[in-house]
């Protein structure tokens, strides 16, 4: 996995808080009290209307890991499949409603979660690290902007490239480069409210601010300006 993540909340009876995402084009394997799923890769924002209280245990796989849990990632798309472990949800569940303040039972729940994981997938082989590598580069690398820079990042063909991404991510690969530029304009928008947004389209290489901002409101749904907005109103 590349990392766990742990939301846990408790909403005000006849209220509830709308978390808006924009997730990793990659897959999540999610525990929480009455299920356990995997969450396939995304294609656009969306969203999760949270009430009452919760928590929520999840795993975002590196590519390696996504086709033990399933053999098409692309039919997963927007998607959310239940998934029948019972151990892996018997275990996180313990940990979660064990002793100990909210830091010892979340890191119970991960040590549980990481021991499961480490039983129940087998050793990549060089293919999958492969695929591991492609994601690695695509997600940290920002002088990769086109598929041809992430063939001779990684000395693999387009074809090659286009195979590994639908094996083990499930969308093409200048989906995931898009979808990865995408993300750091979210994120600056994020922890840096009042920049300019002409400053973030020309620290992304984009062409002009206008780019950006088609491109945010076509792959996303939403234009900048309101994601702005909801991320002020959430924060």
């Amino acid at each position: 996995m590349r990392w766990f993540w742990i939301p846990e909340w408790r909403i005000q009876p006849g209220r509830s808080s709308r978390q808006h995402l924009i997730a990793f084009p990659a897959c999540n394997l999610v525990v929480e009290p009455g299920s356990v799923g995997l969450a396939g890769p995304t294609t656009g924002c969306s969203y999760r209307d949270l009430t009452g209280t919760g928590w929520a245990v999840g795993a975002l796989l590196r590519p390696a890991a996504v086709p033990h849990f399933a053999a098409d990632p692309a039919a997963l798309r927007d998607a959310y499949q239940p998934m029948d472990l019972p151990v892996l949800h018997e275990q996180v569940c313990r940990a979660m409603t064990g002793p100990g303040d909210r830091q010892t039972r979340h890191r119970h729940a991960v040590d549980a979660f990481a021991a499961w994981l480490a039983g129940a997938v087998p050793p990549p082989n060089r293919e999958a690290l492969l695929a591991n590598a492609m994601a690695e580069a695509i997600d940290s690398d920002p002088t990769i902007r086109t598929v041809e820079d992430a063939g001779v990042r990684l000395r693999l063909s387009a074809r090659s490239l286009q195979r590994l991404a639908g094996r083990y991510v499930g969308l093409p690969p200048s989906t995931m480069i898009r979808r990865r530029r995408l993300q750091e304009a979210a994120e600056r928008l994020r922890t840096d409210p009042d920049t300019s947004l002409a400053a973030v389209a020309a620290d992304l290489g984009y062409s002009d601010h206008a780019h950006l901002a088609n491109e945010f409101r076509s792959v996303l749904g939403l234009t900048l300006g309101t994601y702005r907005r909801r991320v002020s109103e959430t924060t």
